[in-house]
């Protein structure tokens, strides 16, 4: 028999399920921002299933690096923007 592979969101679903314990421990404060970065994660889950990688939490991962670094760039561009402004005056 064939072994059955599970979509990519079900396996993100899983791994969030394998984080719990983690989530508890943490400060209550602390617990959004775990929560957000799976809701990144869930951002790329088409490009997840394309992945298929022998280790899903490295899509996870990459799928919220991704993110930062989306985040990352778009504040940067507004500091420079900010200090281009200051620097005009």
């Amino acid at each position: 028999m064939g072994r059955t592979i599970l979509p990519f969101s079900q396996v993100l679903d899983q791994e969030v399920q394998e984080w719990r314990k983690f989530r508890r421990g943490l400060r209550r404060e602390d617990q959004q921002f775990l929560d957000r970065l799976f809701e990144e994660a869930r951002l790329h889950v088409q490009a997840g299933v394309y992945a298929s990688r022998p280790w899903p939490f490295e899509t996870i991962l990459v799928s919220i690096l991704i993110e930062h670094e989306k985040a990352l760039v778009e504040l940067r561009s507004k500091l420079r923007a900010i200090e281009e402004k200051e620097g005009s005056r």
